[in-house]
Protein backbone atom coordinates (compact mmCIF):
# COMPACT_ATOMS: atom_id res chain seq x y z
CA UNK A 1 0.00 0.00 0.00
CA UNK A 2 1.28 3.22 -1.07
CA UNK A 3 1.88 6.14 1.76
CA UNK A 4 1.30 8.71 -1.35
CA UNK A 5 -0.80 11.89 0.02
CA UNK A 6 -4.47 11.86 -1.59
CA UNK A 7 -4.96 14.68 -3.99
CA UNK A 8 -7.42 17.31 -2.36
CA UNK A 9 -11.19 15.89 -2.48
CA UNK A 10 -12.37 17.40 -5.65
CA UNK A 11 -9.76 15.46 -8.09
CA UNK A 12 -10.86 12.38 -6.52
CA UNK A 13 -12.85 11.28 -9.55
CA UNK A 14 -15.95 11.10 -10.94
CA UNK A 15 -19.08 10.21 -8.88
CA UNK A 16 -21.05 8.21 -10.86
CA UNK A 17 -25.33 8.57 -11.18
CA UNK A 18 -24.63 11.74 -9.26
CA UNK A 19 -25.20 15.54 -10.93
CA UNK A 20 -21.49 16.70 -11.07
CA UNK A 21 -22.81 20.24 -8.92
CA UNK A 22 -24.08 17.72 -6.37
CA UNK A 23 -20.68 15.54 -6.59
CA UNK A 24 -19.01 18.59 -6.18
CA UNK A 25 -20.47 20.36 -3.15
CA UNK A 26 -19.94 16.93 -1.47
CA UNK A 27 -16.19 16.81 -2.84
CA UNK A 28 -16.32 19.93 -0.78
CA UNK A 29 -17.72 18.90 2.16
CA UNK A 30 -15.08 15.98 2.59
CA UNK A 31 -12.22 18.67 1.68
CA UNK A 32 -14.12 21.13 4.66
CA UNK A 33 -13.84 17.69 7.13
CA UNK A 34 -10.41 17.00 6.16
CA UNK A 35 -9.26 20.87 6.77
CA UNK A 36 -10.79 21.07 9.92
CA UNK A 37 -9.73 17.67 11.35
CA UNK A 38 -6.08 18.50 10.46
CA UNK A 39 -6.33 22.65 12.33
CA UNK A 40 -7.92 21.25 15.20
CA UNK A 41 -5.94 17.71 15.80
CA UNK A 42 -5.03 17.61 18.99
CA UNK A 43 -4.70 20.48 20.27
CA UNK A 44 -5.10 21.33 24.14
CA UNK A 45 -8.18 23.06 25.10
CA UNK A 46 -5.95 26.02 25.91
CA UNK A 47 -4.78 26.46 22.64
CA UNK A 48 -8.13 26.23 21.09
CA UNK A 49 -9.78 29.00 22.61
CA UNK A 50 -6.26 30.92 22.87
CA UNK A 51 -6.55 34.54 21.55
CA UNK A 52 -2.99 35.21 20.28
CA UNK A 53 -2.10 38.40 19.07
CA UNK A 54 -5.17 39.64 19.40
CA UNK A 55 -6.85 36.59 16.86
CA UNK A 56 -9.79 35.18 17.04
CA UNK A 57 -9.39 31.36 18.36
CA UNK A 58 -9.54 28.42 16.23
CA UNK A 59 -12.08 27.36 18.73
CA UNK A 60 -14.51 29.84 17.49
CA UNK A 61 -13.46 29.15 13.69
CA UNK A 62 -14.83 25.86 14.12
CA UNK A 63 -17.77 26.71 15.92
CA UNK A 64 -18.97 29.30 13.82
CA UNK A 65 -18.39 26.82 10.88
CA UNK A 66 -20.69 24.11 12.63
CA UNK A 67 -23.17 27.15 13.59
CA UNK A 68 -22.97 29.25 10.37
CA UNK A 69 -23.33 26.02 7.99
CA UNK A 70 -26.65 24.70 10.19
CA UNK A 71 -27.89 28.44 9.81
CA UNK A 72 -27.72 28.51 6.26
CA UNK A 73 -29.01 24.80 6.05
CA UNK A 74 -32.41 26.22 7.52
CA UNK A 75 -32.63 28.63 4.95
CA UNK A 76 -31.75 26.04 2.28
CA UNK A 77 -34.71 24.10 3.63
CA UNK A 78 -37.32 27.32 3.29
CA UNK A 79 -37.01 28.30 6.81
CA UNK A 80 -36.10 31.13 8.98
CA UNK A 81 -33.81 31.19 11.85
CA UNK A 82 -35.62 30.50 15.32
CA UNK A 83 -35.09 32.46 18.01
CA UNK A 84 -32.81 29.97 19.60
CA UNK A 85 -30.84 29.80 16.71
CA UNK A 86 -30.18 33.80 17.00
CA UNK A 87 -29.52 33.55 20.88
CA UNK A 88 -26.69 31.31 20.21
CA UNK A 89 -24.89 33.17 17.28
CA UNK A 90 -22.79 35.29 20.19
CA UNK A 91 -21.51 32.03 22.00
CA UNK A 92 -19.66 31.05 19.22
CA UNK A 93 -16.86 32.85 20.25
CA UNK A 94 -16.10 31.44 23.72
CA UNK A 95 -16.07 28.02 24.95
CA UNK A 96 -14.34 25.09 26.86
CA UNK A 97 -14.87 22.39 23.53
CA UNK A 98 -11.60 20.00 23.39
CA UNK A 99 -11.02 19.18 19.67
CA UNK A 100 -12.69 16.00 19.41
CA UNK A 101 -16.13 18.28 20.75
CA UNK A 102 -15.57 20.36 17.81
CA UNK A 103 -14.70 17.99 15.68
CA UNK A 104 -18.42 16.42 16.19
CA UNK A 105 -19.89 19.67 16.00
CA UNK A 106 -18.09 20.42 12.70
CA UNK A 107 -19.45 16.75 11.30
CA UNK A 108 -22.62 16.88 13.00
CA UNK A 109 -23.26 19.95 10.83
CA UNK A 110 -21.91 18.78 7.51
CA UNK A 111 -23.91 15.23 7.83
CA UNK A 112 -27.04 17.46 7.59
CA UNK A 113 -25.01 19.25 4.52
CA UNK A 114 -24.58 15.98 3.07
CA UNK A 115 -28.12 15.23 3.45
CA UNK A 116 -29.51 18.41 2.05
CA UNK A 117 -26.97 18.28 -0.90
CA UNK A 118 -28.09 14.98 -1.78
CA UNK A 119 -31.42 15.77 -0.82
CA UNK A 120 -31.76 18.98 -3.33
CA UNK A 121 -32.68 18.05 -6.82
CA UNK A 122 -30.83 20.11 -9.84
CA UNK A 123 -34.49 20.64 -10.66
CA UNK A 124 -34.94 23.05 -7.76
CA UNK A 125 -31.39 24.61 -7.98
CA UNK A 126 -32.92 27.71 -9.15
CA UNK A 127 -35.36 27.34 -6.57
CA UNK A 128 -35.97 31.04 -4.62
CA UNK A 129 -35.05 31.15 -0.38
CA UNK A 130 -35.21 33.90 1.26
CA UNK A 131 -31.77 34.63 3.64
CA UNK A 132 -31.56 36.61 6.30
CA UNK A 133 -34.36 39.03 8.60
CA UNK A 134 -34.20 41.10 5.01
CA UNK A 135 -35.00 38.00 3.57
CA UNK A 136 -32.47 38.27 0.71
CA UNK A 137 -33.56 36.41 -2.57
CA UNK A 138 -31.29 33.59 -3.73
CA UNK A 139 -31.68 30.48 -5.14
CA UNK A 140 -31.13 27.04 -3.65
CA UNK A 141 -28.08 26.23 -5.11
CA UNK A 142 -26.55 29.72 -4.03
CA UNK A 143 -26.65 28.67 -0.47
CA UNK A 144 -25.26 25.05 -0.55
CA UNK A 145 -22.45 26.70 -2.40
CA UNK A 146 -21.96 29.27 -0.33
CA UNK A 147 -21.98 26.84 2.84
CA UNK A 148 -18.78 25.77 1.16
CA UNK A 149 -17.07 28.73 0.44
CA UNK A 150 -17.59 30.41 4.03
CA UNK A 151 -16.67 27.14 5.93
CA UNK A 152 -13.43 27.70 3.56
CA UNK A 153 -12.96 30.85 4.62
CA UNK A 154 -13.39 29.64 8.36
CA UNK A 155 -10.53 26.62 7.73
CA UNK A 156 -8.37 29.18 7.02
CA UNK A 157 -8.85 30.99 10.17
CA UNK A 158 -8.15 27.81 12.17
CA UNK A 159 -5.43 26.85 10.34
CA UNK A 160 -3.94 30.49 10.96
CA UNK A 161 -4.82 30.14 14.59
CA UNK A 162 -3.56 26.79 15.65
CA UNK A 163 -0.20 27.70 13.96
CA UNK A 164 0.32 30.81 16.23
CA UNK A 165 -1.59 28.81 19.31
Amino acid sequence: MSDAKQPEAWMRGITPGVNPVTAHLLRASEQIREDSQAAVGDLTREQIWSKPNGMTSAGFHAKHLAGSTTRLLTYLEGSQLTPDQLAAIPGEGTGDENADQLKNLINAALDRYDRAVRYLSPDDFAAIREVGRKRYQVTAVSIAIHIAEHAQRHIGGMIAAAKVA
